[in-house]
């Protein structure tokens, strides 16, 4: 395991702790995952709405080109033209597989598109309860202390006798220490 490794994994910790400790946080980073997943549902739909239409184009289309060569076919086969007849029903089934093809592609495109809807749904009800849990959590918020080591500069700071040499001496070595400590908790 590399040093960075270590400072990721002890950084991911503390992120955890953290959250913990603030959860309306941890709320508003469900929250922000929801939207996103949101975003990228609708942006799905929208792509398999458009597959549909091509789709359901391209189906018109051959249905329209099986038509052509079943008169054809009917108007060879009419004039006795068993040359043409052969052939033109080796394109007419050809024609077929194909609309075949397509009609399958479109019913799994609209059964994609009715579970990515259904996906939404699901997202945005989501959303609508973690809103609600936010909502509770800031009504119910209390202001959380700072760490420990920021304890200790506030304190400094409100010193009214500040100004003493030895004071600031002893504050500078003071939190040289704990740098050097965190420094050593971190591996660095």
């Amino acid at each position: 395991m590399s040093v960075f490794d270590d400072v990721s994994a002890f950084l991911e910790a503390q992120l955890d702790v953290f959250l913990q400790q603030n959860p309306q946080l941890a709320l508003q980073v469900l929250e922000d995952q929801l939207r996103e997943q949101e975003a990228e549902t609708r942006r799905l739909i929208l792509k398999l709405q458009q597959q549909e239409e091509q789709l359901q184009g391209d189906i018109l289309a051959i249905a329209e080109d099986i038509r052509l060569w079943h008169q054809r076919i009917a108007k060879a086969d009419a004039a006795g033209r068993q040359d043409l007849v052969t052939p033109a029903r080796e394109r007419e089934a050809a024609l077929l597989r194909q609309g075949n093809q397509r009609w399958g592609q479109l019913q799994s495109t609209q059964e994609n598109r009715q579970q990515s809807e259904a996906l939404l749904q699901k997202t945005l009800s989501k959303r609508q309860e973690l809103a609600q849990k936010i909502a509770a959590a800031k009504a119910t918020q209390t202001p959380t202390p700072p760490p420990s080591g920021w304890q200790n500069a506030e304190r400094y700071r409100r010193t009214p006798d500040s100004f003493d040499v030895v004071d600031s001496q002893f504050r500078e070595w003071e939190l040289e220490d704990e740098l050097q400590q965190m420094r050593k908790d971190l591996g660095i």
